[in-house]
């Protein structure tokens, strides 16, 4: 009978992180089990129930009817039975994140807020920045776990989600070719700077910069005021521009990736990496 069906915690949460990572041998990974034992759990939550809640095929991995309509209310279980453990003890834990500036976007509150939910005993510190500095506060053990846009550091780290860039103006601004592209930039050590005035140096494009610091919001509306163009991660790109790449021949940017580095090997902190990473990856950034 429903009103009699008790559920496994470990099952449950099998589950659950086969739903967030897509993957059998990821959540494995992230359970510290075998895949075998993965799927047995959630072969028993399935029967359970009475319903197929994955689907799997040997290139897919995917929710089906039943298990997207069970995904919250499995989180909320988890989530309660969490907070029942943690009651037992008041301890609260520092646990310090960095988000780069540029890659901070509109699916950082709800990251946030998964992240308080899943441990309510964690006392989380933010700190916004560009990425080198975010990464030297992380190297000296000032963070526990910074987000940041992967350029040149190559350092183990887990991949998030692409980041993609174009070129982005006011619908009315004019470009002459020929003449200095009109830029604005957030600073001269901004990484995305250096990706975009490096791809117009190579394919000998005059630019100038008449817009430049004030932070991301005086960069934003100066754009959208139709006095320069800027480069801007797609998912990030003031309202009201659009993409120009293809209007006025500007070079194709690079690709790159959002990544998050951490240390942390015990077992809370690597929960709370866990349900970061997820509440990222249902946020994936756009392609321009």
């Amino acid at each position: 009978m429903a009103g009699t069906m008790t559920l496994d915690v470990d099952a449950v949460r099998a589950f659950v992180t086969i739903a967030e990572l897509r993957s059998f041998t990821r959540a494995a990974t992230a359970l510290d089990c075998h895949q075998a034992a993965v799927s047995l759990r959630l072969k028993r939550l399935e029967e359970r129930l009475g319903h197929r809640l994955i689907e799997r095929t040997p290139r897919l991995v995917r929710l089906s009817a039943q298990g997207a309509m069970f995904l919250d209310e499995a989180r909320a279980f988890l989530a309660a039975h969490d907070r029942a453990l943690s009651a037992l003890c008041n301890a609260r834990r520092r646990f310090g994140l960095g988000i780069a500036a540029h890659v901070f976007g509109p699916e950082v509150p709800t990251l946030l807020a998964r992240l308080n939910a899943h441990d309510p005993g964690l006392m989380i510190e933010v700190q916004l920045g560009h990425s080198r500095p975010l990464l030297e506060a992380f190297d000296k053990g000032e963070l526990d776990a910074a987000i940041v846009r992967r350029d040149d550091d190559r350092r183990p780290a887990e991949v998030l989600a692409p980041e993609s860039f174009g070129w982005f103006a006011a619908p009315d601004f004019e470009y002459r070719q020929g003449e200095p592209l009109r830029l604005a930039t957030l600073s001269v050590s901004c990484g995305v700077r250096d990706i975009a005035t490096k791809a117009l140096d190579s394919v000998g494009i005059p630019w100038v910069e008449v817009f430049i610091g004030g932070g991301s919001i005086a960069v934003d509306a100066a754009v959208a005021a139709g006095l320069a163009v800027s480069a801007f991660s797609c998912r990030l790109a003031p309202a009201g521009t659009v993409e120009v790449s293809r209007r006025f021949g500007l070079p194709d940017l690079p690709t790159s990736e959002i990544v998050m580095v951490s240390t942390l090997t015990d077992a809370r902190s690597r929960a709370a990496l866990r349900t970061l990473a997820a509440a990222f990856r249902e946020h994936r950034p756009i392609v321009c």
